[in-house]
């Protein structure tokens, strides 16, 4: 009889951060991700499971079926080369924590979803750059309106890329980014660009639209597709991705097989 796991909920890891809050009495550092991210993945009927970005080792990635590397904070410029531009905010301890859950996803072949920032991620490891102010290069804000407001950017997609098999020809989605891809990355492609011209997705080269490649399933995005809750493709093809995963691995690791 075919091996099963325990349970074939695929498990989606999501990268947080530490930043100070307030809850009830409490002003305090606190390990936090917008709740957006954690309805969605849920919603698309995975387990959710939030990652600091202290305390973790690659070990980590044994037990999650995919890994969704979030927004927010700017990368330290000095991670691809540059002096920081006086508008960049950086948390570099978070970059050496997703740099590392990165490369152990991908030498598992766990699919990887990057959102906003975890696009930036995915290109500066693969030895890409960045824009550090967008405002400069395309004379206006409409990435990032104003300090907690979302701007709304239109995408075309790459024919025969995974970017097009989820989302169409194009699609309008909720932005809030003042950073974007300058140099690509070795290994990646671009499979969607805004009016402007800016990269608004990327992925593994020369992959077939929703093969694994080489090293799993890979799709970046430069926008905010969890904060638009009626627009869960994205983050539903992450979740499919694990669960086809898990279901051709048929364990995680440690995790007992029955038959």
């Amino acid at each position: 009889m075919a091996s099963n796991v325990s349970d074939p909920t695929p498990v989606i890891g999501i990268t947080s951060y530490l930043q100070q809050a307030q809850w009830g009495v409490w002003d305090a550092e606190a390990a936090l991700i917008p709740a957006d991210y954690v309805r969605m993945v849920a919603g698309c009927g995975a387990i959710p499971v939030l990652l600091p970005p202290h305390g973790q080792t690659p070990a980590v990635l044994d037990r999650i079926d995919g890994l969704i590397i979030a927004g927010g904070a700017d990368i330290a410029a000095e991670a691809y080369g540059e002096i920081a531009h006086e508008r960049t905010g950086s948390q570099p301890y978070r970059d050496a924590s997703e740099f590392m859950l990165l490369a152990g996803a991908r030498e598992r072949g766990l699919p990887v979803l990057g959102i906003c920032r975890g696009l930036q991620v995915i290109n500066v490891a693969a030895g890409g750059s960045l824009i550090q102010h967008l405002p400069e290069v395309v004379g206006h804000t409409d990435y990032q309106p104003s300090p907690g407001v979302y701007g709304e950017v239109e995408v075309t997609t790459e024919p025969g890329s995974l970017a097009r098999e989820v989302l169409g020809e194009a699609t309008t989605a909720p932005c809030y980014h003042h950073q974007a891809v300058d140099r690509l990355g070795e290994g990646l492609t671009v499979t969607a660009r805004s009016a402007d011209g800016l990269i608004e997705a990327i992925e593994q080269d020369s992959s077939p639209a929703g093969a694994a490649g080489e090293n799993g399933w890979l799709l970046a995005v430069q926008w905010h597709p969890e904060h638009n809750p009626d627009d869960a493709r994205v983050v539903a093809a992450l979740v499919a991705a694990a669960g086809d995963r898990l279901a051709g691995t048929g364990q995680r690791l440690g995790e007992e097989i029955t038959t």
